[in-house]
């Protein structure tokens, strides 16, 4: 019988929700903590030891000793990107412990360098149709990945991986003809770096896990508004983000997934392009975003801020089965005389209606208690039982 010991993390709004700090503190309750599509586009950020890390590619979990951190077949992989990743990391772990602790699917894909320079070039020609790219070759990569020739991760274990390297690029002639695009020594390099690292099919790692009853965290990437599939389209990564994900992008049965846990802020924030129905273009948008140090973990890019949209979280919270939710950034909100929520939409499903709620000084206040009321009622008594509060690990409220 399958156990049902998987619980899952998703972002239900357009990503930055938070979700590297909730692994990272939750992390001590998992055998195995698990990332399932994305890439580099992705910014987790940690507080470890007093010192900002910001994680793109390793699981959030990655500072909880025991833990096994698993990069699957969903995800998309940057080897230069994840030597760096990992020689930030063994500012803190020796790399002797991280080659034991990290697995690598050796289904997900490569992302090469002439991915990131068409990334790059196809978001310039673009011009006003842009849709904010990081241009971290996460798009080409997927491309590739469904037109069927691109390489992945167990292709750099055969003695024909440059000859592949090779015939990619020649199948991006318009592209590697470029003097950007060359077999560089970097890449090769990365690409010796990760052959240290156990490379394997982690859909049978994670299966044999669940089989014994071990606890398994799936952390999400990006948000829900930013799937393929749900998300706001064309203003989308190019990978499911939702609960569905999971499933195709570990090669896990639905049967067992446990809770699954929905991350939002308390305000609501995008970076780059696409849809933002309450965002604020005022003082108070330039409030939140210096209040909340709202700033892209992987773009540096300042992000778009604007009042919380329970109909979009209600509708995030459909589509991925949510079954506890996750506040982050609450403190924000601090001190504010009144604040608004999204509650519904007019005829044109476009233009947001409003519901004002009293302000509050403190997380302690009545004010706030029942700002959490009101978000759960309207999500239909889903409840909140973690609430973020601040950057530090012991900025949690459990409830």
């Amino acid at each position: 019988m399958i156990q049902k010991c998987v619980d899952v993390l998703l972002g239900l709004q357009w990503g930055d929700e938070g979700k590297g700090k909730i692994i990272d503190v939750t992390a001590k309750n998992y055998k195995v903590i698990a990332r399932f599509q994305g890439g580099a586009n992705a910014g987790h950020t940690l507080e470890f030891e007093g010192k900002k890390i910001v994680l793109h590619l390793i699981p959030s979990g990655i500072f909880c000793e025991e833990a096994i951190n698993v990069l699957g077949n969903g995800m998309v992989i940057d080897p230069i990107a994840f030597k760096k990743e990992i020689e930030e990391v063994c500012n803190y772990l020796s790399l002797e412990d991280l080659k034991k602790r990290i697995y690598i699917s050796d289904a997900a894909h490569i992302i090469f360098p002439v991915h990131k320079f068409m990334d790059g070039y196809n978001e310039v020609q673009k011009g006003d149709k842009k849709i904010g790219t990081t241009g971290r070759g996460i798009g080409p990569t997927y491309t590739d990945k469904v037109a069927r020739t691109g390489l992945r991760v167990e292709h750099i274990l055969k003695d024909s991986f440059l000859d592949d390297y090779i015939y990619l690029n020649k199948s991006h002639t318009e592209f590697a003809s470029s003097e950007n695009i060359d077999i560089d020594k970097e890449f090769v390099d990365a690409i010796e770096f990760m052959k240290q690292f156990t490379i394997t099919d982690t859909s049978i790692l994670l299966n044999a896990y669940i089989n014994q009853g071990a606890k398994i965290l799936v952390e999400g990437a990006q948000g829900t508004f930013l799937d393929i599939d749900h998300g706001s389209y064309p203003y989308v990564t190019s990978s499911n983000t939702t609960i569905g994900g999971v499933i195709t992008g570990l090669g896990i049965p639905p049967q067992s997934i446990n809770e699954v846990y929905g991350l939002f802020k308390a305000y609501a924030t995008r970076v780059g392009e696409g849809p933002f129905p309450t965002e604020l273009h005022d003082s108070m948008g330039e409030l939140l975003r210096a209040k909340g140090n709202e700033f892209g973990a992987t773009t540096g890019r300042p992000r778009r801020c604007g009042w919380l949209d329970l109909v979009m979280l209600k509708y995030a919270c459909m589509i991925n089965g949510v079954t506890k939710l996750v506040m982050s950034k609450a403190d924000v909100l601090n001190t504010m005389d009144s604040i608004c929520v999204c509650s519904s939409y007019a005829d044109d499903n476009e233009t947001p209606i409003y519901t004002t709620l009293e302000g509050w000084t403190c997380i302690q206040s009545k004010e706030f208690v029942d700002y959490v009321s009101y978000i759960e009622n309207y999500l239909d008594n889903i409840p909140i039982n973690m609430i973020s509060t601040g950057p530090d690990r012991k900025d949690i409220i459990m409830r």
